[in-house]
């Protein structure tokens, strides 16, 4: 019931017809209970339709005036030129037809060209009013849609840039352990097969489970302790409040993590990286901390993975979020964003 009201308020004929039902009943029908015969309706009805007339008039030929071509005087004067006409036209009809075979204004008052003339402003007001309600409806919806497509493209290309860049550091990590422990190596790479089915699964998908995500991290984790491990100091935890209640867009952490341990275990004395990620009534707060290497320039970056990600929090949460990255002795990011739930 709720979807079929909600096409037949977006259909552009349907809402013609509520506008001319809506519009009859206010001013041709609110005196129903002086029906007296068919022909006070059908009499009613050729009134009204002479009011419709004058709004229709006014909307297809006047009206662009003002909303293309910008000329609110000229609209003004062929407005009230239009309703002149009309004016005259349904006093003389009025008077010589409808008002003896109609239920509809009997007072001396409402016979003259100044009550016509006020009826035609109020029926037109009423009726232009309603249209650019739903007009502005139809290109508002027009609109999100349009911008909603426009930031999935965004995302798609987001996405795809950031796969790559994960890729490549994943594989340097592999072949970092390789290195020093040949004989673990298959175990690795079956790891690994794991992390690339969990990124190409969720690629297409808008959202996965937060528990999910916080999985594919820490087997991330699991995976650089193993070539790191021995001589850098590595610490994650997490902490959610209500396991299975939230959502989150797939691989939108990964980055700050990937860049902690590129940057933060590049050399060998005093290294470390420690993650904290924490679910509070929603509330999602991720602090990654890494050690800052004496000698910046053996670090190449290209800061792909960062922009982009930054980029996807603004499309997807807006303003809804809160991102502090700073350097003082050691880096830091703190992510600060409000979940989704299931």
């Amino acid at each position: 019931m709720k979807r079929s009201f909600k096409n037949i308020i977006e259909n552009k004929w349907w809402q013609e017809l509520l506008i001319l039902v809506f519009s009859f009943i206010l001013f041709t029908l609110n005196d129903w209970i002086l029906i007296k015969s068919w022909k006070g309706v059908w009499s009613g009805f050729f009134y009204f339709l002479l009011l419709y007339s004058h709004a229709q008039l006014n909307r297809w030929l006047l009206l662009p005036i003002l909303l293309k071509k910008h000329k609110p005087v000229v609209y003004a004067l062929a407005s009230g030129a239009l309703v002149f006409v009309f004016s005259i036209l349904m006093y003389q009809v009025t008077n010589r037809w409808i008002y003896k075979n109609c239920f509809l204004y009997k007072s001396s008052e409402q016979q003259s060209y100044l009550f016509q003339a006020a009826t035609l402003v109020a029926t037109l007001i009423c009726i232009l009013s309603v249209l650019i309600i739903f007009k502005f409806y139809r290109d508002r919806k027009k609109l999100d849609s349009e911008k909603i497509l426009y930031n999935q493209a965004q995302l798609n290309s987001l996405k795809e840039q950031l796969n790559p860049h994960f890729l490549f550091n994943t594989f340097n990590t592999l072949y970092g352990i390789s290195l020093q422990f040949p004989e673990r190596t298959p175990e690795l790479i079956m790891h690994v097969s794991q992390l690339m089915r969990y990124q190409l699964e969720s690629h297409e998908r808008q959202c996965v489970p937060l528990e999910d995500e916080v999985n594919f991290l820490s087997s991330y984790v699991e995976l650089e302790r193993e070539r790191v491990g021995y001589r850098c100091n590595i610490s994650f935890t997490n902490n959610i409040d209500n396991e299975g209640a939230y959502k989150i867009p797939p691989m939108l952490l990964i980055c700050f993590i990937e860049n902690a341990f590129k940057h933060g275990t590049c050399t060998i004395e005093k290294c470390f990286v420690d993650i904290i990620i924490s679910v509070k009534a929603g509330r999602l707060d991720l602090v990654v901390k890494n050690s800052v290497p004496q000698n910046k320039s053996d670090v190449i970056s290209t800061k792909i993975g960062i922009r982009n990600t930054t980029e996807r929090l603004n499309l997807q949460y807006g303003s809804d979020y809160k991102l502090d990255i700073k350097e003082n002795g050691i880096f830091e990011v703190h992510l600060q964003l409000q979940l989704k739930r299931l």
